[in-house]
This record gives C-alpha cells, structure tokens and sequence, in this order.
C-alpha cells in the first residue's frame, strides 16, 4: 500500500510539473522566428516608469535589455549600435552555465561532484600537498570552498604554482575564478570532448541558443546574444525543461544548484547568486554582511552576476527573467556588481506597478531610506522612529570606516571614492543599504 501511495504521488509531482511547464511559453528554435511579445499595458504595468528605466540602463552604459513574462517578451531595448544579433561576453554570469553542464554530465554517469577534482585534471595541478590536493572535490569547485588562496596576485591564473593551499576544504568560502575556470578541463576530461562541443549538444541545440566559448587570457568566456541568454534564463526558470525536453532531470542536483550550498556564505549557490538569504558575501573578502545583495529584488531572486554588469537574473515567484548587457556601469561595483543588479530591479519594480522586492515585503523597515545616492559630502538617513539606532559604514572589503550613532545626517567628506554598505542597526534588527560616494 505504501509504495502504491509513492507511485501515486510521483505519478502527480510529474503531472504538477508538466503543468507548470506547459504555462511557460517557449520560442521556436529558430533564431529567426518571431518570439511572442506581451504589452506591458496588457499587464497593467506602468508606461511613464518605463522611460525611467531605459534612461537608467543607458546612463550605465547598457547595450541590451530583455525582460520576459512567462516566457513572452514584455521589455527589450537595445543601446546605442548593439542590435538583436550583436554578440557579447557574459563574464562570470557564464558560471551558470557551467554549473547546468556539470549536472548535465553527473546525470550522464560521467563525473560525480563528490569526485576528487584530481581525478579528472590530474596529480599536481595544485601546489598543495596530494593529500590537500586530493581532498578538493568538483563540488568545492562549484561553492567556492577549495580552501585555496584567492588572495595570489592573480586569481585567475589557472597554473599550479597559482593555486595554494591555505585552508581545509569547506572551511573557508573565497571567490576564485581560477578553481571556477578549471571546471572547463573537468568537463573535458569527464566527457572526451571540447567544451564547446558538449555545449553545443546538451545546451544550445536543445534551446535554440547561440553562442560559444572562448579562451580571455586564462579565464574561459562565454559570448552569445541578448536573447540566447534569455533562453537560458527561461530554461533555468522552468528547471532545466525545454517546451517539454528535460535537459536535466536530476531534481536533486537542480535544487542545490539554486539553494544554498554551502554554511559560509548562505547566498551562494552552485555558481548562482541567490537572494533573498539571511546574509551574503563579497568577493575578496572573508566579511559575513546581514541582508540580501539586491534588496530592491523579489526575495526568491537569484541570478548570474559577471563583470561590468553581465546579469541573467530570474525572480519566480513573478514569472520574470531579467537579462542586462553592458560596458561597465558607472557606479563602481567589484568583480559582482550587486549595486547595478538592485538599481535594476528597483526601476523595473516601479514599472511593474507592484512591490516585489524584499525591502517593500519588510514592514519594519519600510520608513528608512537613504539619498542621494550616490553621494559626494553627506548621506541623509530617513528613518522614522524614536528608539536609539547604530550605524557603521564598511567599505566593499569589510573594513569599517565609520561608527556612530543617531545621525540622520551622515558626514561622508573624508571617504575615498567608490562604493560602500551602510548599516542601519536598531535592537535585534539591521538593514543594510549600498551607496556610491563620488
């Protein structure tokens, strides 16, 4: 009788599934066919906050824009002399990629993520003692938890006199882009064929993307079209089913590669920012900050952060894949630049005629705001309450550069350029807002 129950309620999580999927619309896989359009009037959205977003994106030096509503384009704009076919690199939001083909191969009985990354590049391929070496797995490469020095002069770099031991595995959460880029030789190894190959046949075809690999220095890009990563990020959104092709049925893996992966930092998943979470961390540094990254972004956000703004970024619970590419946006930001990610979203909430982000679902904290931002000699808190509250500013590597207490009116004069997270805390309770000093 007990298994008879589990068949049945198998027999309805599929059903449940292929539902939803089929709510989803999918484009044809020709590049040239028409792609369904909604109008955002259609959906009640706001057409005057409209312009106000396409002003910021140009502002930050956007070259292409698309927002989907269940798969139908609601938003797409290009900048400038980008076209629809233009193509462009997608920096560390390729990491996303890399993380579904890793799944796509352990489903394929070709790799296990709890295989010792040795197997598949080799003895040596760190400077670290074979035992240290040998403990490092392909998931360690998938949530940052190495235990390698991502502090060398060059974190990218790929050699093995690059890579040093400096902590036990999953004891210490770093972003190194060279543990990340050495997946690519994983992959070749475990499947006998170029990267860009096994792309092509277990993603690309598949969808009806484009795009390719390409070798930068020793960092391994990935370039394609605004609207294949869109595809992408639709496919993502629908858990790796494609009009009904599952690429990836490994239900388990899907869910941790989404979820937090790991105790350090609870908004890394594998290779996916995820918001939403209790804290987050930055690259280069080791400092744990309360919040979410994107706190203007639907709690259940996550998305694929690269440099200069290369962002897939996908909010379920709002049927929205957001997908931004661009030359660097002129509020600074690091190696992940969350500012420009929340900026986005912030605008696209106000187009959208509906609150959605974390901070708007956060009753407590809904009267406290900061302006101007971005801000040359003084930062002004809004904050609506007679209790004693603290503040500390911290600049993106976690060192505090003020502390004080009460000020609504906040002296920024003598800090450096660029920017900062300002924490606002009162009791048990903190918020942290990013601003830009200039």
């Amino acid at each position: 009788m007990k298994k008879i129950v589990l068949i049945i309620l198998f027999a309805l999580g599929s059903f449940v599934q292929t539902t939803n999927a089929q709510s989803l619309y999918f484009p044809p896989l020709s590049a040239t066919a028409t792609w369904d359009t909604l109008s955002p009037a259609s959906l009640g959205w706001c057409a005057d906050k409209i312009d106000t977003l396409y002003n910021y994106l140009q502002q930050e030096h956007t070259k292409g824009f698309i927002v989907l509503k269940d798969g139908k384009i609601v938003l797409e704009k290009y900048f400038g002399t980008f076209v629809q076919d233009s193509l462009w690199y997608w920096a560390s939001a390729g990491k996303t990629i890399t993380s579904f083909l890793i799944g796509q191969a352990q489903e394929q009985g070709l790799l296990s993520i709890n295989d010792s990354s040795s197997k598949y590049l080799g003895a040596g391929w760190t400077s670290c003692t074979p035992q240290q070496e040998g403990n490092i797995t392909i998931k360690n490469q998938l949530t940052m938890t190495t235990g390698l020095d991502d502090g060398v002069p060059d974190n990218h770099c790929t050699i093995d006199t690059c890579l040093d031991y400096l902590a036990p595995v999953n004891t210490r959460w770093a972003y190194h882009n060279a543990t990340y880029t050495l997946l690519e030789q994983v992959l070749q190894s475990a499947t006998s064929l170029p990267i860009n190959t096994f792309t092509q046949t277990q993603l690309l075809n598949p969808t009806g993307m484009n795009g390719f690999w390409y070798t930068v220095g020793f960092d391994n890009v990935f370039f394609s079209t605004v609207r294949s990563m869109a595809r992408f990020g639709l496919l993502i959104q629908n858990h790796g089913i494609w009009n009904g092709d599952t690429l990836l049925h490994d239900v388990a893996y899907k869910n941790q590669m989404i979820n937090t992966s790991q105790n350090l930092n609870k908004s890394y998943g594998y290779l996916w920012w995820l918001n939403g979470k209790a804290s987050f961390m930055v690259p280069t540094s080791q400092v744990v900050f309360p919040g979410s990254y994107a706190p203007d972004a639907p709690a259940d956000m996550y998305a694929g952060i690269g440099k200069n703004g290369q962002l897939v970024s996908i909010a379920p619970s709002k049927g929205i894949v957001m997908i931004r590419m661009g030359d660097n946006p002129t509020s600074p930001g690091s190696e992940v630049p969350f500012l420009l990610c929340t900026n986005i979203w912030k605008r696209l909430n106000e187009a959208m005629c509906g609150p959605s982000s974390i901070q708007n679902q956060e009753q407590t904290w809904q009267r406290v705001s900061i302006y101007p931002n971005p801000a040359s000699t003084t930062l002004h808190i809004d904050i609506t309450t007679a209790d004693t509250f603290e503040i500390n500013v911290n600049d993106i590597s976690g060192k505090n550069m003020i502390k004080t207490m009460n000020q609504d009116n906040l002296d920024i004069s003598a800090l450096s350029k660029g920017l900062y997270l300002l924490q606002i805390r009162q009791g048990t309770q903190s918020k942290v807002f990013k601003f830009v000093k200039q």
